[in-house]
């Protein structure tokens, strides 16, 4: 059967609005945050509902072509972006954007998958709760695309990355049955937790239309503060401290060198530095609560100490919620200004917290090296171990010589990373950018089981075709 025939058919089930055609409307389902295009999809299919997206999987199948479930263009590891050989259909679940329902005493809610972050975030503090998912991306990432990639953020270090959000789900496997499992349920021990196969298998074994996610009470008040620290060792250490006074409290805790404040300026002039004084590494952290608590006395004590300990060198604490919005400024603005360099590496790497300092140095050792002249920007989010050392290629390199020759420098970061028992993916996936580097670690046992699991789910292998593991 020709792909018009299959075009035809979705044509007449999913409307007008539902099949996009023309080269031009669908030029921005070509590519994503990154920058990264790969080709043209054979059309754009926008279901309204989990019904049409089971049909147009059902179609699919019968005419023998992939599809790639897309959500808001942010992927950083080509995951969603349509093949080059413009066969696939890319299925975008921007229409399917409703908030089902909301358990303010359940402390849970029902969405659609094409909600973006932000307005799940806005519905559930009308409610007086609050979704603890916190990305840069949040304005335009969808939650489909958050469970799919097991997303993490600034708020894993208190609320656990997305695996630990997501009480039910609703899936739409690769022959259009439906899975319903939006269960509310805090606890459920019943046999296998099918559920925790499709967070973060990008969607290579069915795709996601709803989710019951899991609330917390919103929080009446929050304190941020941004330090000055002599090394990354004194960060570690810090951390200890904080995370013991500040216990459960402590809700972010992030990793920055003075190089990213520079760049979060360059990108938005109206910041200005924070500090009197210049230092080598910064730690942006915040501690949230509710109820009669003194957050800014803990801050200052946990400053003192830190002064004490000389671990701290200077530091400004936020006395307002307005104020605390500027210094976060900086976390967003320090990616704006990365991106204004053009092509550069983009690592996104996890190891114990205590090896940190080591890894750090190490890896700017090795990297170094192998390109004197690149620049290294290392900073990430400590509470949970994610690193992300990111290279600035050397000035005046030819373009068509950038991409490998960064492949290389990751290469190196990798095998520090391996020493260290760390992962090469903490939050970002796996997708077509690290295939090669995470099939390369799998065990033979842990390759066959990959296998096993993606054969059950998808026989045919129509789900995402050469994302995480190679195309059949």
């Amino acid at each position: 059967m020709s792909t018009d025939t299959l075009l035809d058919a979705l044509h007449q089930r999913l409307g007008q609005r539902g099949l996009l055609r023309d080269p031009e409307d669908m030029t921005r389902y070509t590519v994503d945050w990154a920058g990264e295009r790969l080709g043209q999809p054979l059309a754009v299919a926008r279901p309204a509902s989990t019904d049409e997206v089971a049909e147009t999987l059902r179609l699919c199948r019968q005419h023998g072509v992939a599809v790639s479930p897309q959500g808001g263009h942010s992927g950083l590891v080509a995951g969603a972006l349509p093949a080059a050989d413009g066969g696939e259909l890319v299925i975008s679940l921007e229409r399917m954007d409703r908030v089902r329902d909301i358990d303010p005493i359940n402390f849970s809610m029902t969405v659609d998958a094409g909600c973006i972050l932000d307005n799940v975030k806005q519905a559930a503090a009308e409610h007086d709760c609050d979704f603890p998912l916190s990305l840069g991306a949040q304005g335009s990432c969808q939650i489909g695309g958050n469970i799919a990639t097991n997303a993490g953020g600034l708020n894993v270090l208190r609320y656990g990355m997305m695996r630990e959000l997501v009480l039910g789900l609703e899936v739409v496997l690769a022959d259009g049955r439906i899975w319903h499992g939006l269960k509310a349920l805090h606890k459920d021990n019943r046999g296998y937790p099918l559920q925790q196969l499709l967070l973060g298998s990008e969607g290579t074994l069915g795709i996601v239309t709803g989710a019951v996610l899991k609330l917390s009470p919103r929080a009446t008040q929050s304190r941020t503060a941004l330090l000055g620290l002599p090394s990354v060792e004194a960060v570690i250490a810090l951390y200890g401290l904080a995370r013991r006074d500040c216990s459960d409290l402590l809700s972010a805790f992030e990793l920055i060198p003075r190089r990213c404040l520079e760049l979060a300026m360059e990108a938005t002039p109206t910041l200005n530095d924070p500090l009197d004084d210049a230092y080598p590494w910064y730690v942006l952290m915040e501690v949230a609560a509710s109820g009669p608590l003194d957050l800014g006395a803990m801050l200052e004590h946990l400053l003192e100490q830190g002064m004490e300990r000389e671990l701290v060198l200077d530091g400004a604490l936020a006395a307002s919620d307005t104020q605390g919005q500027q210094l976060w400024q900086f976390r967003e603005s320090m990616l704006e200004g990365q991106r204004r360099y053009g092509e550069h590496l983009r690592t996104d790497v996890s190891v114990p917290i205590s090896r940190i300092p080591d890894v750090v140095e190490r890896a700017s050792t090795a990297i170094m090296a192998a390109s004197p002249d690149c620049e290294i920007i290392a900073y990430g989010h400590v509470g949970d171990g994610n690193l992300h050392v990111n290279v600035l290629p050397p000035r005046g390199m030819a373009d068509a010589d950038k991409h490998d020759h960064l492949h290389e420098l990751e290469a190196l970061l990798f095998e520090v990373v391996d020493e260290v028992g760390g992962s090469i993916s903490a939050e970002h996936g796996i997708g077509r950018t690290k295939q090669a580097a995470y099939l390369a670690r799998l065990s033979p046992l842990e390759r066959e089981l990959a296998d096993g699991i993606k054969t059950l789910f998808d026989p045919e292998h129509g789900l995402n075709p050469g994302r995480i593991l190679p195309q059949s």
